[in-house]
């Protein structure tokens, strides 16, 4: 029988030492942070990208505002708020917050309705595959424009030689043509009908997905409950759809609020400041009257009220 080693100190031949150097440990930890770092490192262009274009400029804009005589004089003077009580004590301000209010509350409503009509159109069963198919190209044309196209065809439509007036004095509705675009009575009402006719297939697609998505299950066990057509429609259809015309109605009020091309190609804000918007008095204070420190605080309060909307939108998908 053979002793077995007593000897507290020795360790057995096969066993590796637990302990490390202090560079392997070190260099443990070395590797630990460069690994956590890898998502940083893909993340760092889209975040670059995001501060250059996006971040800098605004951070400018708003020192911009508290400052008087920016970018035009070498030395601006550090002003306060006196450049935001300029601009909302301004009566051009104030009309252009009225006009731009009336503007995206209407385009709005109006996109939401004609979308849910056109949609409802497209989905019903009474009409056959190839008449859906051309429906879809006729109503998705007005989305398939450039801005520059639709301010060119509408502002030809409009003239006072134009095809509407035409229209409208041949069937006896109006004695002689009118300027549309020029006339302070009727130039908001029709420039919004113009981005009315220029946005409402977007939301008819987006509505036609939403309306494609609800399961005919639902319809089926309202149909046995005995639900008529209007009950189904409000029973079924508009709860299941609620999600998507929220969003959509937040989203357009974000996109029309900040629609400048369209009003800058058909009237420039006139006439008379009828169809002054807060994207063209923000555009005129800062490239026809230089007054960029101005134009930078009516750019902050667009931005503000922007980011209300925005919360909003984001609060409601995370709702969702």
């Amino acid at each position: 029988m053979k002793l077995a080693n007593l000897n507290p100190t020795a360790a057995p031949p096969d066993t590796k030492v637990a302990s490390q150097t202090p560079a392997a440990a070190g260099s443990g930890k070395l590797r630990f942070f460069a690994r956590g770092l890898v998502p940083y490192a893909y993340l760092s262009p889209t975040v670059i990208l995001i501060s250059v274009l996006m971040i800098v400029p605004i951070a400018m804009v708003v020192s911009y505002s508290f400052k008087d005589n920016v970018i035009v004089e070498e030395n601006p003077v550090l002003v306060g708020l006196a450049n935001y009580t300029k601009v909302l004590t301004d009566p051009d301000f104030l009309v252009a917050l009225k006009n731009t209010f009336v503007f995206i509350t209407v385009s709005t409503v109006a996109h939401l309705v004609l979308g849910l009509t056109f949609a409802l159109m497209l989905n019903t069963s009474l009409l056959g595959g190839v008449t859906k198919a051309v429906f879809r190209i006729i109503y998705i044309l007005p989305w398939l424009f450039t801005v520059a196209v639709i301010a060119v065809i509408w502002r030809l439509l409009l003239d006072p030689s134009g095809v509407v007036n035409y229209l409208l004095t041949t069937v006896g509705r109006m004695q002689q043509g009118v300027d549309w675009l020029s006339d302070p009575g009727t130039a908001l009402w029709a420039l919004t009908f113009v981005n009315i006719w220029a946005g409402f297939p977007f939301f008819m697609i987006s509505i036609l997905a939403g309306l494609q998505g609800i399961s005919s299950d639902l319809y089926e066990a309202a149909s046995v409950d005995g639900a008529g057509a209007v009950r189904q429609f409000l029973n079924v259809t508009i709860p299941q759809l609620r999600p998507v015309l929220v969003s959509m109605a937040v989203l357009d009020l974000i996109w029309t609020s900040q629609q400048f091309a369209l009003i800058w190609m058909t009237t420039g804000g006139g006439p008379l400041n009828a169809t002054e918007m807060l994207s063209t008095y923000t555009y005129k204070q800062a490239f026809s009257s230089y007054e960029f420190a101005t134009a930078s605080a009516s750019a902050v309060i667009v931005l503000l009220l922007s980011l209300v909307l925005a919360f909003f939108y984001v609060r409601l998908q995370k709702e969702r």
